[in-house]
């Protein structure tokens, strides 16, 4: 017997939070994760849905699925794509946070995200479902079609390897902000040694242009080089870049303007006194989030 179309719209709905989580953390993208939603409702539309044991259950697994081939397509994309890759940045992540705990914005950050992409498809789900969305793992061997050892070896592979790179400290957003605008101070006034004393020596600067704005297109390693980068910038911009504090996948950090038109969108990683990671989306397709409707 077919579900009422009405109360097939308002399962879905109440799932569809849920849902965008997964999809986002699985492809780092809010469009691809919004396209795999739309893909799900059409099947659940279409489903006998009266018949469904457990609506979230039933969704779950189509939407890991259709991420799982999404995101086995999107590699071989970004295999060409022209410089390093990021995630898209959200302004706001409510609507990707899990409603089930209150979780720490660190497991939703571009630097984290960036983490998941070293893992392989399945891996990835099998990880986010678990340690994100509390699924246990028989649960996960009926999404991946694996047994519950399988999916508990992927889980523990893909800790294994998250962990041991991701950041090392964790700051209040006190500290944070008084970081970023000491940076922001520092940046404005084109002080090469004051910007070398931000960054920690072993620090890393990634730009996400995709080719489509000025961005470095290779990674740079240490203070004295990335101190060098913003001294040029200044040299070459001064008084067309304007920088503010805005709220990125729930951390704080900064947005770049330059001659009054948004340029990138930047977060950190910190411990409070010196800046280890420095990771700046400038690809005008990644930016909607941060610009205003029209």
């Amino acid at each position: 017997m077919s579900a009422d179309p009405t109360a097939t719209a308002n399962a879905f709905a109440a799932e569809r939070t849920r849902l965008l989580g997964i999809a986002y953390r699985m492809l780092g993208s809010r469009a691809d994760a919004e396209d795999v939603l739309q893909d799900a409702w059409l099947r659940w539309n279409e489903s006998e849905s009266a018949d469904v044991r457990s609506t979230q259950a039933w969704l779950t697994t189509i939407v890991t699925r259709l991420s799982i081939d999404r995101l086995r397509s999107a590699k071989a994309r970004r295999e060409v794509y022209i410089g390093p890759w990021l995630p898209e940045p959200l302004a706001d992540i409510d609507a990707v946070t899990p409603e089930s705990k209150a979780e720490l914005a660190s497991e939703l950050s571009l630097a984290f995200l960036s983490l998941l992409e070293r893992l392989g498809p399945d891996e990835r789900a099998a990880f986010v479902l678990h340690d994100a969305f509390d699924c246990d793992y028989d649960d996960i061997a009926e999404v991946l079609n694996k047994s519950p050892a399988a999916c508990r070896q992927l889980v523990h592979r893909a800790r294994e390897r998250v962990m041991a790179e991701r950041q090392r400290f964790r700051v209040d957003e006190q500290t944070r902000q008084r970081l970023l605008e000491r940076f922001i101070e520092v940046a404005n006034a084109g002080d090469l040694p004051a910007m070398k004393a931000l960054f920690a020596t072993d620090a890393h600067l990634v730009s996400d242009s995709g080719g489509k704005a000025v961005a470095a297109r290779r990674i740079l390693h240490g203070a004295e080089r990335i101190a060098l980068l913003f001294q040029m910038i200044f040299r070459r911009n001064a008084r067309g870049v304007e920088r503010r504090l805005v709220r990125i996948n729930g951390e704080l950090g900064f947005a770049t303007w330059f001659r009054g038109k948004l340029h990138s969108v930047t977060t950190i990683d910190t411990d409070g006194e010196r800046i280890y990671a420095y990771y700046t989306v400038a690809n005008p397709d990644k930016l909607s989030e941060f610009l205003p409707p029209g």
